[in-house]
Parts: C-alpha cells; structure tokens; sequence
C-alpha cells in the first residue's frame, strides 16, 4: 500500500471490520492521522455496494464477480461489470479452488506389492484402456490377464464397460477355464470397487489385491500388456467402428497368446508356457 488512497482504505477496514480505533489503525498502516480526515461514509461511497457483494460470495461460494454483476444488475444497482471487478478484487473475493473428491477405495485381502502369482489362475489382473474410433466415440478395453503365464484371458470392447459388465465378463472366463481366480489385483476405479464385483469375489471365494491409487507399477503385468497393445495395434490403426475395434483386438490377442514370443518366459508364447507347466504339474491343476 503506496498510496494514501490505499491506505486511508486500509485505516477505514480495520476501523470498520475489526472495532480498531482510529489511532491505532493508522500505526499499524504506517498512515499520519492528519490525512485521515474523511468519516468512514463519506469515505466509501461503495460501502453498501461491498456489503452486498460480500453476501453474494458468502451465499454463491463457487460463483464469480461476472455472475455478481449480473445479479446486481437485475436487481436494480447501476454499476458496470469492471467496478464490480475491482471492488471483488479489493475484499479479497476469490473462486476458492475445487476440492479434490475422495476416491473410495477397495479393501484388500492381500497387499499388491508383496502378493506374486504362483500358478496359473492365482492372480488374475484388471486394468482399463481407452481409444477412440475414427468418428470420435470413445472406445473402452477392459483387459484381464492371467499374471503366472501372462496369457490374456479376456479383452472386452465396448463404448461403456460397467460394474456389471466387468462381472460378467469374469464369469465367462471362469466358466471357460473350470475354476476362479484366487486373487484379482486392479485399481480403485469406480467399475472395480462397486458393490457387484464385491459380491462376486465373496461368493466365488475369491479375494482381492488392490493397488495404491496412482500407483500403477503395483500392477505391472496387465500395464505392460497394455502398453504392447497400445504401441503394436491402437497407435498405429485407424478404428472406424466399435465392431472392427472387436475384431481387430481379438485378432491382436490371439497373436499375443499364441504367436508373440515372451521374454519373461524364456521366449515362449504365454499358450506354450501355461501347456508347458501344465504337464509338468499336473497334480497342482486338479
């Protein structure tokens, strides 16, 4: 405060908001009492207009000087949208920032960072992917992959992949391999903490492993998975449509399974190993 417009304001605010007498206001502002020489009315004559813009954010806390103006405008004030500005600014009235939503987590069974596959059908991983077609309708991938033999059990395509969608799609991978996971590991998005795919963990006794958030290196298999897919398929072809999305994933998967070589597995494909350790353990499937 340079000025001594400014700070015969400060003096008045501090006079005015907090009860300090004149004297003391003026010390603390660093203000000579010989040039406060105005009666705090005759000093502002925007009292009443701050008084009413004061009201206005403390009632329409998310709304800003621009929407103020307008309401005092129909509500009869003659006063222009940069005075209003101005004045928002001089009593410190600001937009407060968006608080950040707690994000509901899942309760796990087993903590993600020590909890390895063994076998197959241990841990089954979950994680989503995103694209879009050529239209620009939004693509989204549910993957699930089995982390003992890196084989991908699923990949589902669709515009929309919910709560119960992803179920389902569960259960059609246990029907077809015979048995349920012991354990799935996934993150805490709202598709994979909802209340159905909780009940179909506690009725198929199979338990959960939930990441940190924003901790994607607690589920590395199925995230480099993805990232194959991205880098090998959805970056370099164009979708035209959800059905050639459907069809050209499949046939990415099915190469993934049976043709790609791992270098996790000793340069066999996921459908060799999982074969191989099936007959050299057949005891631990049945």
């Amino acid at each position: 405060m340079v000025s001594p417009p400014q700070r015969r304001r400060a003096v008045w605010l501090l006079c005015e908001r907090l009860g300090v007498s004149q004297r003391r206001a003026c010390e603390i502002v660093g203000q000579h009492r010989s040039t406060q020489r105005y009666e705090p009315a005759e000093q502002d004559p925007d009292r009443d207009l701050r008084a009413e813009l004061r009201d206005f954010a403390e009632n329409r806390p998310r709304w800003g000087y621009r929407r103020a103006h307008a309401v005092l405008v129909r509500d009869g004030w003659a006063v222009n949208r940069k005075k209003v500005q101005r004045l928002w600014r001089e009593e410190g009235l600001r937009v407060p920032p968006k608080r950040r939503k707690r994000q509901r987590t899942g309760d796990s069974d087993a903590d993600a960072g020590l909890l390895k596959a063994e076998h197959p059908d241990h841990v089954w991983a979950l994680d989503f992917q995103f694209d879009v077609t050529a239209s620009g309708r939004k693509i989204k991938i549910l993957h699930v992959l089995d982390e003992f033999t890196r084989e991908s059990l699923a990949d589902l395509v669709d515009h929309s992949i919910d709560a119960d969608a992803t179920v389902a799609c569960l259960d059609k991978i246990a029907s077809a391999r015979g048995r349920h996971p012991e354990f799935i590991r996934c993150d805490n998005g709202p598709e994979l903490t909802a209340a159905v795919l909780r009940d179909w963990c506690r009725f198929t006794s199979t338990k959960t492993s939930y990441i940190d958030p924003g901790s994607p290196w607690q589920n590395p298999w199925v995230e480099s998975y993805g990232a194959r897919m991205r880098d090998e398929l959805l970056a370099i072809e164009q979708l035209d449509s959800l059905l050639e999305a459907q069809v050209l994933v499949a046939d990415w998967r099915t190469d993934y399974n049976t043709y790609r070589p791992h270098s996790a597995l000793g340069m066999l494909t996921p459908a060799e190993y999982a074969d191989q350790w099936a007959k050299n353990n057949p005891k631990k499937l049945s």
